[in-house]
């Protein structure tokens, strides 16, 4: 029933109120809007030790040695 009245009233505003309008609106939705967490930044060197190459990390491929 809100909305019907909401809209009846918002029809007969002349276009410069709608446009008030409008942005009080979005600046409601602004404020009211769920606020998004923010994602921590990773530290440089925050994964160190986390991860192991393997010893022959850089050896040539089995693979690959017909192209050698």
């Amino acid at each position: 029933m809100t909305d019907k009245i909401i809209i009846h009233q918002l029809q007969v505003l002349p276009e410069n109120l709608k446009q008030e309008v409008l942005d009080f609106i979005g600046y409601l939705l602004m404020k009211h809007a769920p606020k998004q967490p923010k994602k921590p930044t990773p530290k440089f060197g925050s994964a160190k030790g986390k991860y192991i190459l393997a010893s022959d990390f850089d050896a040539p491929l089995e693979d690959f040695k017909d192209c050698m």
